[in-house]
């Protein structure tokens, strides 16, 4: 029997939030009906793609690989079927789009390729930048676009942005961890951990504010700009963190498992999104890759 396309989507959404009935609520269809795709996907390829226990949901090492086959296929299908074939076609010319590090190495790299193939004609020079410069590359015209972490826009004033995906932020925990067992799980209850943490792209002063609204701090034995740094050394068991789901992933490097579970305060998300200059108008093939990000998200988050 051949894969089908809903047994793709529930299971990325199944494998997306952790829990079954989050999947369903977010697809509005029954737990059941995701249950019984999902186990028919694993009896079709011969592997358990997803580990279950009370608290939800995480791929194994061949559902993590198979994640990303599901997302590419249901991307090519949403190609096919949503993107603008018209008017965007015959643009050319060239796009200066700037991004920052987390979104060029965790976002953008399967949507670069994709409007490439889409928009042949279009030349586009992405480059990495931080935060700051590249608020400055939109501001003074070396830029016409930026896909970015648009939660951390300084410049609001100057600059307009549209959302496209809200990546929550979650406690990454190594197997076994005490913590797994509780039914809740507070900021508090982080801080009496040994906290790796993470710098690159603000992370370190995004994660203050929450902490210090909440009136806490964590215990930082660990400061590191690498995500393989801090999702190795959670899977080994040296201390655990908060960050979004965008970068998580469910093994380290060394094939050591990492849990994921919510924390019941309020975290903010990571926001990643279009920004540009509200000083001049759009380009064409600024237009157009705006128009191109906004169909293959959805129409953003």
């Amino acid at each position: 029997m051949a894969l089908t396309l809903k047994q793709l989507r529930y299971f990325i959404a199944a494998a997306q939030t952790g829990q079954i009935s989050h999947a369903a609520m977010e697809l509005n269809i029954s737990q059941s009906a995701i249950t019984t795709a999902i186990q028919a996907l694993e009896v079709q390829l011969g592997v358990r793609l997803l580990d279950r226990s009370a608290q939800g949901v995480v791929p194994t090492i061949e559902g993590a690989r198979f994640l990303n086959h599901a997302r590419n296929i249901l991307a090519a299908v949403d190609d096919a079927e949503r993107l603008p074939l018209g008017e965007g076609r015959q643009v050319t010319g060239r796009l200066r789009l700037g991004t920052t590090y987390t979104v060029a190495g965790y976002f953008m790299s399967r949507h670069y390729a994709r409007f490439r193939r889409a928009y042949p004609d279009i030349q586009l020079e992405m480059v990495e930048l931080p935060r700051l410069a590249v608020e400055e590359g939109l501001a003074d015209g070396n830029l016409d676009l930026a896909v970015m972490l648009v939660s951390n826009i300084a410049n609001s004033a100057g600059l307009s942005h549209e959302t496209l995906l809200r990546s929550q932020r979650r406690l990454w925990l190594p197997a076994e961890h005490p913590l797994l067992s509780a039914e809740r799980i507070t900021l508090a209850d982080v801080a009496h951990q040994p906290y790796v943490m993470l710098t690159v792209d603000e992370a370190k002063e995004t994660a203050g504010r929450y902490w210090a609204k909440a009136g806490l701090s964590p215990k930082a034995i660990f400061t590191t700009s690498s995500v393989e740094a801090v999702r190795s050394m959670v899977a080994s068991g040296m201390g655990v963190t908060i960050l979004s789901d965008m970068v998580y992933r469910p093994w380290s490097l060394e094939g050591q498992r990492i849990e994921l579970r919510s924390v019941s305060d309020t975290i903010p998300s990571m926001d990643v999104g279009i920004a540009w200059p509200n000083s001049r108008k759009l380009a064409p093939t600024a237009t157009v890759f705006r128009a191109f990000m906004s169909v293959v998200m959805g129409g953003g988050g």
